[in-house]
């Protein structure tokens, strides 16, 4: 199969706090805003340079807001995208790594402070959430996997 991932749907509570959010807070581009009809709206926000866009609003999923978890946002600079983050407002996380030493285990427990000592792609994170507490990751990619 040859797909691309387009779109992610994320349950939100208040749609214009959240528009407010990822676009004036995070700086991602609004793409549309449809008020379709009484309870129904689609908002739809795309991240600086993503192929992929995330989609809320009233009526576009049952799922409860702010339950989505790890959702994940690759950056080349661990570090500077997290200070840039936080200079925005936004409370994230320091850069942390997972003490497998590979990807980012569910939950705090497993967290090690500080980026990787290794500097591998792929394993050093910060985390922030949206103003419903969907989870985002940030993760570290500076040399992709073969095949990707």
């Amino acid at each position: 199969m040859d797909a691309k991932l387009e779109v992610i749907v994320i349950p939100v509570a208040d749609v214009d706090r959240s528009l407010q959010f990822y676009r004036d807070t995070l700086g991602w581009r609004p793409d549309a805003d449809f008020s379709v009809e009484e309870g129904y709206r689609i908002v739809q926000v795309t991240p600086p340079g993503s192929p992929c866009s995330v989609i809320f609003g009233d009526g576009v999923t049952t799922a409860a807001p702010g339950s989505v978890q790890g959702l994940y946002l690759v950056v080349t600079d661990i570090q500077a995208t997290r200070d840039e983050l936080a200079g925005r407002g936004v409370a994230v996380s320091e850069v942390f790594h997972d003490r497998s030493g590979v990807f980012n285990r569910a939950g705090d427990a497993a967290r090690v402070a500080g980026p990787d000592p290794e500097g591998r792609s792929y394993t050093s994170h910060a985390s922030f959430a949206d103003p419903d507490g969907n989870e985002w990751i940030l993760q570290q990619v500076t040399e992709r996997l073969p095949g990707r």
